[in-house]
């Protein structure tokens, strides 16, 4: 998810699928955020965040918010336990995820994902 979102905005670099391995799976299989969700955050960090103090937050917090917002309303969680119905750090809980192809529904994620926080970029660009 990060990478698609550096690359629309012109981004390339080696470290950000390293930089991002640890939000996959609900943040590292802990059941945690989902790692389509945290990459969309980081995403939109990357078009409209700050380079350095002092400069305004707003910007990249309400396309955030807006993103975080309409994921939610679609899905009804943003965590990876809630939306998959599988503890990944758990034997039990990957053996289902793998045998119910669980994986599908993350790719459906990850799509609507990159959709909304695409949205969530344009709309805060053109306020």
């Amino acid at each position: 998810m990060l990478l698609a979102l550096a690359e629309q905005q012109g981004i390339r670099s080696d470290v950000i699928p390293q930089i991002a391995t640890g939000f996959c799976s609900g943040f590292s299989r802990t059941g945690g955020l989902c790692g389509a969700v945290s990459g969309a955050v980081m995403g939109i960090g990357l078009a409209l965040g700050r380079s350095e103090p002092g400069q305004p937050v707003e910007p990249c917090y309400s396309a955030v918010q807006l993103f975080l917002q309409r994921f939610e309303n679609e899905f009804g969680s943003l965590t990876c336990l809630s939306l998959t119905g599988c503890h990944l750090g758990t034997p039990e809980g990957q053996d289902r995820f793998k045998s119910e192809d669980r994986l599908t529904g993350c790719y459906h994620f990850a799509a609507q994902a990159a959709r909304f926080a695409s949205e969530a970029i344009e709309e805060q660009r053109h306020k």
